[in-house]
């Protein structure tokens, strides 16, 4: 499989001291790519902004120009929600995030590659139409579907989230979309308490308990995701690759391994395979030990690329 990275240094610039949602992570992610070897077997691609227009698919005009206007000058720090910080870097590192998905999209309904990987941050998920939250300014994969659905041979997609967090920002801005399947894994109950229970044809959760591990995991994944994608037929599968699941991660209380992303990662291949003509763009979420995330990213891309 041919397998493209898109990413930016830019995106380091999103800093807060001390936040756990920092510049290292990424840079341990691309470091452990570089010295694997496996870096240099993707084809690197540097993002690039998104255009407001497309931001405007997915986030409200008055969200847009809320965040544009809170972004501070430098050596200043403005909290879009407890939890959710910008500084003078941020705007252009969430920019970045976002037209990446795109690019990423793009790459793979051109042919240019089979599938790609955004190491990007800040991650997304948790952002609603017009709400930022849980670290997250824009939603970069509900960006992505909006940009695959807009190609003509695209009529159906659906969104993968394994994070330990639900994506709520996702589910939000597709609680109405069936042309957009939503699956979810995520420890419950827990951060962030939103559309934890909402469910319907086309929003599948798979909610796990803490302490639960590889097991558990894949049943639930294998009892509803499976028969979802079979009944969807998607057209092209995009994932939120959040890693914070990982017995070793600080922020949740699952205990899955790097063989867990292996397995699921190659469960999703499988679906893109069978469906989507083997088109499926993955892109950063959670993840918050540099060790744990750093080898479970290489799990997740080696993946993609056997």
């Amino acid at each position: 499989m041919k397998t493209a990275l898109i990413t930016h240094p830019d995106c380091e610039n999103h800093e807060l001291a001390g936040h756990p949602e920092r510049p290292e992570r990424l840079r341990a992610v691309m470091r452990y790519l570089a010295e694997s070897g496996l870096a240099s077997e993707l084809d690197t691609i540097a993002a690039e902004e998104i255009t407001p227009s497309r931001l405007n698919r997915t986030h409200s005009t008055t969200y847009i120009e809320m965040v544009e206007r809170a972004a501070p000058a430098e050596g200043k720090i403005v909290r879009l929600d407890p939890d959710t910080y910008m500084n003078s870097g941020s705007l252009r590192a969430a920019r970045l995030a976002a037209g990446a998905c795109i690019q990423a999209v793009d790459q793979v309904l051109l042919g240019h590659a089979d599938n790609a990987f955004c190491a990007v941050r800040p991650p997304g998920h948790h952002a609603e139409v017009a709400t930022a939250m849980g670290f997250c300014i824009f939603n970069n994969i509900a960006i992505a579907a909006e940009h695959a659905l807009q190609h003509e041979r695209i009529e159906r997609v659906a969104i993968l989230d394994f994070d330990v967090h639900h994506c709520n920002g996702t589910v939000d801005i597709f609680r109405d979309r069936e042309e957009v399947l939503v699956c979810s894994s995520f420890q419950d109950p827990f951060y962030p308490n939103r559309y934890n229970d909402f469910s319907n044809d086309h929003i599948i959760i798979s909610p796990l308990s803490a302490g639960d591990g590889s097991i558990e995991f894949r049943n639930a994944i294998e009892k509803s995701w499976s028969s979802a994608i079979a009944t969807h037929r998607p057209d092209f599968i995009l994932v939120s690759a959040g890693f914070d699941a990982h017995q070793d991660d600080p922020v949740g209380q699952l205990n899955l391994t790097e063989d867990d992303y292996i397995w699921v990662s190659g469960l999703i291949r499988e679906f893109a395979a069978s469906y989507a003509d083997d088109r499926l763009v993955s892109t950063l979420e959670g993840g918050y030990d540099l060790r744990a995330l750093a080898t479970s990213v290489f799990a997740h891309v080696a993946t993609l690329k056997t």
